[in-house]
């Protein structure tokens, strides 16, 4: 057979690496800076840019998307030729993808510190940038399908599975999602509400792990670890029960981040079910992996690239153990919204993902330089210092979460809280945060000299730009013997659609019933739209991130009801929430619940409380907020917020836009008079006026609703 020569491209997977590295570092430091505002709050530099409310989204946006993100393109784009015998479908195609996601990702490092912000969290770009995601998604789906179809290897290897069961599910959950009305090009509103908006948001957020950070990322892992070992896969047919339930199961578990909130319980119980039901698959693929290196474990020892990846995989079925555990109703009670979830997370995000590219970059490296590792010790001082600082980030975090959940709901033998000051949780913890700096400042260090080590690597080997080789070209067969998966694997457009099948079953069945079946969520009479004013605080509150440190959501337990709203007595009610575009229950206390925070303060304590925080808690960490009392609100967008709230389903009646900005003036007028008999001056469109106006009016329509019924 006569063999045909052809040329992998290696440039667009070295700039892939090259912006790896860097947004890694970058990433990683703005995680350390927001690690230490939470313990030392002058480091938000009372500066709007580099508070903790817009550092946070900056961190994980570029943790996951560019780091994480181009990581995993570096690794498809190699590992995808070499499987197929194909150089990619089009190089234009190549670099319009990484122009473009660098450019997204440029757009979100402008965006997101100056509060451009629509409140979903790990979704946090607005939608222009939201179409740019989806439109250079499709140039990769497109070049990376049209590679296949191109392939002169027949049968499709594990790892193609994965790559192709995350550009379609990544795609389906970004689209849907995303759907937003805008008001401006800088701002707009989810184009779903309380309830569906928070199972829509959990459903992408919790599927965003699986199908970004783990579908990927098991690809790379069937294709990189046995290259490494030199062995092959440990089980063809472990392969195929992986995959397969994997993708099934994973995207139903999403309600399981929304456990007795006001979600209804089917959503929740249907959660739990999958949730549990994923150890399965997660493990099959994790002893799938370890189980690839019998008989390597002796060079484990002495290669930090199998080093990187044993830990990497050990971490994945850590967390995905981990994972289906929290989704217990009886553990999740103790755990949720404590650090215990942070801790969770960085397991996944620092072993499993980090671990694994830096295994991978320290053998691709090498091999596309055609050179030697420049130094086998300090790949070996990263991994030592890369798996000490994942312990003591996460271990503190455990002990953090367990105290705070003890704490919060700990009586007394009188029946009371015997912590009803909050803040009394946080200051006790504080010791946990600084142990967790250590670990970030550790594994930040090791990242440093990886990145040392790869340019020195670089710096005595010779790139090869356009890598030749010799292949046969593909011969198709008919032949029917053999495994069946194999007749699979042979038409990829068939696997394709049987992969969305797949992934839509468990989304549909679980967000068409709470859409379309009224009594999911039950309407409660005295509910009313935000006032003018009111929305414009709402949407200051999402700018500055507060849902990071505060929910908005009080949970069924005695504990929660008597600290939050001891005299009412009332959890939150699924009803309360169906004017908000988007939903704010958060997913972290720092901070206490602000759901039934109106009326519980006077308008001057917020005024002192956003200025000074520590005047008012004595202890607290919270960041200071003086550009707010400098800065003022845009008048002009009122009838366009209002507008816009009419087309997604609030009831504002026709024509209110047009004296929208009368009704807002005067209650504005209100709360500065009110603040200047307490000795504050202000004006009416200051911003502290309209973000108090909002925290005023939280938990103040079930109330009303309460005295309605007894008169």
């Amino acid at each position: 057979m006569e063999l045909e020569r052809i040329s992998y491209d290696n440039k667009i997977v070295k700039a892939f690496v090259i912006v790896t590295v860097i947004f890694g570092l970058v990433g990683m430091t703005v995680g350390l800076l927001a690690a230490i505002q939470l313990y030392y709050p002058l480091f938000n530099f009372d500066f709007q840019y580099t508070s903790f409310g817009r550092m946070r989204p900056l961190h994980t946006n570029a943790v996951i998307f560019a780091f994480v993100g181009n990581a995993m393109f570096a690794g498809v784009y190699y590992s995808l030729q070499r499987l197929l015998k194909a150089r990619m479908f089009s190089d234009t195609l190549s670099w319009i993808h990484f122009w473009g996601w660098q450019l997204i990702i440029l757009a979100a490092a402008i965006s997101l510190p100056l509060g451009i912000s629509s409140g979903k969290e790990y979704a946090e770009l607005e939608w222009p940038i939201d179409i740019a995601i989806a439109l250079v998604w499709v140039v990769f789906g497109w070049n990376m399908i049209g590679t296949i179809l191109r392939r002169r290897e027949q049968h499709m290897y594990v790892a193609i599975w994965f790559y192709i069961a995350t550009v379609v599910t990544v795609a389906v959950l970004h689209i849907v999602n995303s759907f937003a009305m805008p008001i401006s090009l800088f701002k707009s509103y989810s184009m779903f509400a309380g309830v569906q908006d928070a199972l829509v948001q959990w459903w992408y957020g919790h599927n965003a792990v699986a199908f970004f950070l783990t579908t990927p990322y098991l690809g790379l892992m069937y294709y990189f670890l046995p290259k490494a070992a030199n062995r092959p896969v440990y089980s063809y047919r472990l392969s195929i029960i992986h995959f397969w339930s994997l993708i099934f199961i994973y995207i139903w578990a999403g309600p399981h981040h929304l456990l007795y909130t006001a979600l209804p319980a089917w959503a929740q119980s249907l959660g739990v079910v999958f949730s549990i039901m994923l150890i399965a698959p997660s493990w099959g693929g994790m002893l799938n992996g370890l189980l690839t290196l019998r008989g390597a474990w002796d060079r484990v020892r002495e290669d930090p690239v199998l080093k990187f990846m044993v830990v990497a995989v050990t971490a994945y079925g850590m967390a995905t153990l981990e994972g289906p555990l929290l989704s217990l109703k009886n553990f999740n009670a103790i755990t949720h919204y404590t650090d215990w979830i942070i801790a969770h997370v960085h397991v996944g995000g620092l072993g499993w993902n980090g671990f694994l590219i830096f295994g991978i970059f320290y053998w691709l490296v090498p091999k596309m330089w055609g050179t030697k590792l420049y130094s086998t010790k300090l790949a070996n001082l990263h991994f030592w210092l890369g798996t000490l600082g994942i312990i003591f980030y996460a271990l503190p975090l455990y002990i953090a979460g367990l105290t705070q959940s003890l704490m919060w709901k700990e009586f007394t033998a009188e029946g009371f809280l015997r912590y009803q000051n909050f803040l009394e949780t946080v200051t006790q913890i504080l010791p946990m945060y600084v142990l967790r700096s250590v670990g970030g400042t550790l594994y930040l260090v090791g990242a440093c000299i990886m990145t040392y080590n790869l340019m020195k690597t670089a710096g005595i080997g010779k790139f090869v730009a356009n890598e030749e080789v010799d292949v046969a070209p593909m011969v198709k067969t008919t032949q029917t013997g053999g495994y069946w998966h194999r007749v699979l694997e042979r038409k990829p457009v068939l696997f394709t659609v049987l992969t969305v099948v797949s992934i839509l079953i468990g989304g549909v069945i679980e967000l068409v019933p709470t859409f379309l079946v009224k009594s999911n969520v039950p309407t409660i009479t005295s509910v009313t739209p935000y006032t003018p004013l009111e929305l414009h605080g709402r949407d200051i509150y999402i700018r500055e991130g507060c849902s990071y440190c505060h929910s908005q959501m009080i949970r069924p337990f005695r504990s929660e009801v008597q600290r939050y709203d001891p005299i009412d007595g009332e959890y939150s009610k699924a009803g309360e929430y169906v004017y908000d575009h988007p939903f704010l229950w958060g997913s972290k206390r720092t901070g206490p619940d602000l759901h039934r925070t109106g009326g519980k303060y006077i308008d001057s304590w917020h005024y002192r409380h956003m200025l000074t925080p520590a005047d008012v808690s004595n202890g607290s960490i919270m960041p200071a907020y003086p550009w707010l009392y400098e800065q003022f609100i845009d008048k002009s967008l009122t009838p366009k917020m209002i507008n816009a709230m009419r087309k997604i389903g609030v009831p504002y009646e026709e024509g209110y836009e047009n004296k929208a900005n009368e009704d807002l003036d005067k209650q504005a007028s209100t709360i500065a008079e009110n603040l200047s008999m307490e000795g504050y001056e202000t004006v009416g469109d200051a911003e502290i006026v309209a973000l108090i106006a909002y925290l005023q009016r939280l938990g103040k329509d079930v109330k009303l609703e309460k005295r309605l019924t007894q008169v």
